[in-house]
């Protein structure tokens, strides 16, 4: 478990380095992240790899994670009674942009591989 961390760890901190030394305007937890996957994927660790039983046992206790959110929230709750309308506006607007940018994607990559939605009726044969 401990070099399956090691490794996640790892992975973080090479995607802060790579964000610092390139000046990316992306977290670098995130270009870890995606490292990690290409990784995973061009390796393809068996089910018992140390890295990922650590993700798994992370995965068991992700509730865990929302707490230092919550508490971050409560310990601004003067700022958000204070900003609640430009706040609700930019979480209502990143929503909706996001579902509609998603239901592009869906479309475009439907048309692209060809496939019918399951919404469609399909040609009799």
């Amino acid at each position: 478990m401990i070099l399956g961390l090691t490794w996640l760890i790892g992975f973080q901190i090479l995607g802060e380095v790579i964000v610092g030394v390139l000046d990316l305007p992306v977290p670098g937890p995130v270009v870890g992240m995606l490292l990690l996957f290409v990784f995973l994927r061009l390796r393809r660790p068996p089910g018992s790899s140390s890295i990922l039983r650590a993700g798994s046992g992370l995965l068991r206790h992700l509730q865990l994670f929302f707490v230092p959110a919550g508490v971050g929230v409560v310990a601004y709750l003067g700022v958000l009674g204070d900003d609640w309308l430009p706040i609700s506006v930019a979480m209502l607007g990143s929503w909706l942009l996001g579902l509609v940018v998603v239901g592009w994607t869906a479309v475009g990559l439907e048309r692209l591989l060809g496939q019918p939605r399951d919404d469609q009726p399909r040609a009799a044969s």
